[in-house]
């Protein structure tokens, strides 16, 4: 039997709350049947893939390959997945490095068929990296048939500190990552049509705003964890107003604060969502 998280409570709340009872609820995930057969199959079996086409070849290898990177919906999208694996990391122009979200390469990378030093699938430690990975990111995906803001509030605590640290990593990387962007639009109080603009004004868009709040327009303000913790909590109000708050509550106060793009707003937001009365 599966296990199927646990998210009570919506916003800032749920947040603290899944915070907390994280670890025990993914010990519980992490032993249900069909997660322990997609670990110790891939386990078994991923020594003996020499080549992409081996990969893609075998679904059950594959599933747990992609959901490793979060790419799970990419399952059935083998020929893209086999080039951008295939032509490596090696090369500027290989299809990998190519592509606007960074993840392939990343892939590409830990795998290394298209690579000179060839194949690392057999590697000691590879298996436990990946089946690691795709354990937290199964659970993720899980918390996400509760709550999808939460799984996204997940995958941006997880993903963007090495975002931000780390070298040619731009606005256009979130921008092609849906995650990131989602959290990034609810957190600065972005319309829906924020997608349909030029991507260029969308990036100027990102960096103004991020700005406008730390001090920097580039993904380096994300290297402070406080500038984490605002982005975010803005993202789970922004989520937590859209689920339902009447339009004659504090919550649409606090939209209003949000949306005004002021640097005190994330303040503002918190004290009238957590305030009595």
């Amino acid at each position: 039997m599966s296990y199927t998280p646990v998210v009570p409570l919506s916003g800032i709340a749920g947040w603290r709350f899944l915070q907390r009872t994280e670890t025990a609820q993914k010990a519980a995930f992490d032993k249900s049947a069909e997660v322990q057969k997609d670990v110790e199959y891939f386990t078994q079996k991923i020594g003996t893939i020499k080549s992409a086409a081996d990969l893609v070849a075998d679904r059950r290898l594959l599933k747990v390959a992609l959901g490793a990177y979060g790419l799970s919906d990419k399952i059935d999208a083998k020929a893209f997945i086999r080039k951008a694996l295939e032509e490596g990391t090696e090369a500027e122009d290989s299809f990998a490095n190519r592509l606007a979200d960074t993840t392939y390469a990343r892939m590409a990378a830990d795998f290394g068929f298209g690579n000179e030093a060839g194949a690392q699938t057999a590697k000691t430690g590879f298996a436990a990296k990946i089946t690691e990975a795709y354990k937290t990111n199964a659970f993720q995906a899980a918390v996400g048939e509760v709550s999808d803001t939460m799984r996204l509030a997940m995958n941006f605590r997880d993903q963007i500190g090495a975002l931000s640290a780390g070298t040619g990593k731009s606005w256009y990387t979130v921008l092609a990552s849906k995650p990131l962007r989602a959290v990034f639009e609810g957190a600065y109080g972005l319309p829906a049509s924020f997608v349909n603009i030029d991507i260029d004004k969308q990036r100027d868009t990102l960096a103004q705003k991020t700005e406008q709040l730390f001090g920097t327009d580039t993904l380096a303000a994300f290297q402070d964890a406080d500038a984490v913790t605002t982005v975010m909590n803005r993202f789970l109000v922004t989520a937590q107003l859209k689920e339902g708050v009447s339009a004659n509550s504090r919550g649409a106060a606090a939209l209003t604060l949000l949306q005004s793009g002021s640097s005190s707003g994330s303040q503002g937001i918190l004290n009238l969502l957590t305030s009595n009365g």
